[in-house]
């Protein structure tokens, strides 16, 4: 699993988005949250190969972690596999639509 800072706002996430690697993955979304990227981030996850509950649960703390920090962000290329937890989990709307920077 890599999380990458591409820059400009954008994140890239590589790789296996599951119980083995979620808690490192929470860690370096967090960092990059609080080194101030800017006030919106896009996170690309159409590089994540394989995903589980866990990495849906990350992706709702980046979401919240946003929230707290007054930065929009939005995910692009959810892979099927993660959109279909979401969708079980009644939470596919909150990945698709992101939030918006607060005031």
């Amino acid at each position: 699993m890599e999380v990458a800072d591409l820059g400009s706002g954008r994140i890239q996430v590589r790789g296996a988005l599951t119980f083995a690697t979620a808690r490192l993955a929470r860690a370096v979304g967090s960092r990059l949250l609080h080194k101030g990227a800017g006030p919106a981030l896009e996170i690309d996850c159409s590089g994540v190969s394989l995903s589980d509950s866990a990495g849906l649960a990350v992706l709702l703390d980046w979401l919240a972690l946003a929230k707290h920090h007054g930065v929009a962000i939005r995910f692009k290329g959810l892979p099927p596999a993660l959109q279909a937890v979401a969708q079980i989990s009644d939470v596919e709307a909150l990945l698709i639509q992101g939030i918006t920077a607060t005031p």
